[in-house]
């Protein structure tokens, strides 16, 4: 009988208990609905960069890539979205003078900064010597990569003049060195498809002053 009345007993409490959490999870579900309504997130960010000598400044989602701000806010088209995933080279610019795949990065991270797309590097009368050369030696064929080949070409110059080291420098402790070798090196992040390689080398060898 003791068992029996203990049991009932336990029954009871944990049934009182079940009910008082049932209630204490209603009352906290209805305070958190009623906060997240009143709470409203942000979800875009005013940002402003310097692209191509002109201060633009928009509304865009958190989660836009810097590539598609160019390309579908600013249309600057000439940036290419190849693979997307950091990969071909395609979507290539140049951030503070140094080239990026700007489909692996955030526009809210360039708050402030100067941008630089094939757009920005020359137009038609007045050719950047990269865009120039490219022509002259024809360093391209279907031409969807050569944006970003410009734009990696023109960097690639400009680390050598500053003494940046790649992997296949020999010397560290010595200014970097204007090779064929550099130039292939540095350029191996930019995929052609058509196989122009050798074409896009003789116009980066001409414009740098070496020979391949």
């Amino acid at each position: 009988m003791q068992n029996t009345i203990q049991l009932e007993l336990s029954r009871r409490s944990l049934l009182i208990s079940s009910a008082a959490s049932v209630a204490f999870t209603g009352t906290v579900a209805k305070d958190a609905m009623a906060q997240s309504a009143e709470t409203t997130m942000a979800y875009t960010t005013k940002v402003s960069f310097n692209v191509n000598g002109e201060k633009r400044e928009f509304d865009v989602d958190n989660r836009t890539t810097l590539l598609d701000a160019l390309r579908e806010h600013l249309h600057l088209t000439g940036t290419k979205k190849g693979c997307d995933h950091g990969q071909c080279g395609a979507c290539t610019v140049m951030v503070d003078d140094r080239r990026i795949n700007s489909c692996l990065t955030l526009a809210v991270m360039h708050e402030g900064d100067k941008i630089t797309t094939i757009e920005g590097l020359g137009e038609p009368g007045n050719l950047h010597p990269m865009q120039a050369a490219f022509i002259k030696h024809d360093g391209f064929q279907c031409g969807y990569c050569t944006p970003g080949q410009i734009c990696s070409s023109v960097a690639v110059l400009e680390e050598i003049k500053s003494n940046i080291p790649s992997h296949v420098t020999d010397d560290l402790t010595s200014p970097a060195q204007l090779t064929a070798a550099e130039v292939r090196e540095r350029m191996s992040g930019n995929i052609c498809r058509c196989g122009a390689y050798s074409n896009i080398l003789d116009a980066i060898t001409e414009v740098g002053g070496i020979k391949a």
